[in-house]
Parts: structure tokens; sequence; C-alpha cells
């Protein structure tokens, strides 16, 4: 079954109703949104990326956390989203959005023992991922739970301050530049350009 961006938001709507803290659902908003606006600009470009898929992927990645449980939530929404009835183009979004360069290692807030989710390990190594899927790696590098847009600078401090650092995190840092730079190759210019209002979130 296919998930439109006006459906993703009504599932994060529907969370929002059984949750204590719902700061994740703004922050799912916030990449849904940012990943369109890229995401536009890029088929301004004439590079062929899925606008609303982007923005269905950007509100969808984080549901996981429907429940109050943080832990594990990559898992625990892919397995949401297949209950639903949705197909694995949407599920899969819930694994790949916190892991870059197909390896389970870079991430931010350190890595967890490969040997405790396989399925996810080895999933991470061997899924292409999809324009739409990177675009959502980075949105999600720049919206912090709450809402705003961050650069990737303030928002990796911001996760580095909360989460610590890591033996993993300089090589997840490097990373975040490096997909930053890939996009902001395929604009042709930087793409902060598209956010006036970060500048206000310095």
């Amino acid at each position: 079954m296919k998930l439109t961006s006006e459906e993703a938001r009504e599932i994060l709507e529907k969370a929002r109703l059984e949750v204590k803290e719902d700061k994740w659902i703004e922050h799912c908003i916030c990449v849904g949104n940012t990943a369109g606006k890229i995401a536009k600009a890029l088929n301004e470009k004439g590079y062929n990326v899925d606008i609303d898929k982007a923005m269905t992927l950007g509100y969808a990645h984080d549901i996981g956390k429907y429940n109050d449980k943080f832990h594990k939530h990559e898992i625990s929404g892919y397995n949401y989203m297949k209950e639903l009835g949705y197909d694995e183009e949407y599920c899969n979004i819930c694994l790949t959005h916190s892991y870059l360069n197909n390896d389970i290692t870079c991430t931010a807030g350190g890595v967890s023992d490969s040997k405790e989710i396989p399925f996810l390990t080895d999933f991470i190594k061997n899924h292409h991922y999809t324009i739409e899927e990177k675009l959502i790696n980075l949105c999600d590098l720049m919206c912090p739970p709450g809402g705003k847009v961050f650069t990737i600078d303030k928002r990796l401090i911001d996760i580095i301050i909360r989460k610590g650092a890591h033996p993993n995190t300089q090589y997840h840092v490097i990373e975040t530049y490096k997909l930053k730079e890939f996009f902001d190759n395929l604009l042709g210019y930087n793409l902060y350009d598209l956010f006036p209002e970060i500048k206000e979130n310095l």
C-alpha cells in the first residue's frame, strides 16, 4: 500500500494523541518539510526526486517512537509500518534514517552491538539508498527535536551535548559533511540558501 505525505501527517497526529512527549513529532514534521523544500529545488535543477515521497519519508522516519519507547525505534517503526500495510519503500525509512554509508557504525549517539540487531545490520549493509532516503539522512541531521532547522554544525553539537561523544563520532561527523556536500554539488549552491530562517537559529 502506498503512503502519501497527507496520510503520514495523519499517522503523526494520531500518535500525538497517545504519547507523553511530542517533540519528536515536531521533529518529523520539520524533517519532512525540509526534505520537501530541498527535493523541489533539486527538481528545478533537473533531478528526478519525488517531492511528496521525500516529505512522506521525513514525516514517517521516527514513527517507531509512537509508543514513547525510543530505544530501537528503527525496528519498532519498521514493524509498525508493515503492520499498517505500507509497502517496503515506506517502511524502510524507519531503518535507514539513522545510518550513513550503508554502515551501522556511521550513526549518532554511539553504536549498538551489531550482534543484538543482526537484521538491521544486514539490511543497512545491503540496502540501496534512494536519493529520497539520503535526503532524509541529511534532514534528520538538520532538524533538532522541536521543529527548527539548524546548520549541521549546530545540530551535531546538539547531539553530542545530549548523547555524548563516542568512538564513532568523528567518523559520523565527517560523513555528515560529505552528505551535505553531495547535495550542495547537485544544487550548485549551498543548500542553506533555501532556509533563510536558519540564521535565526544559529
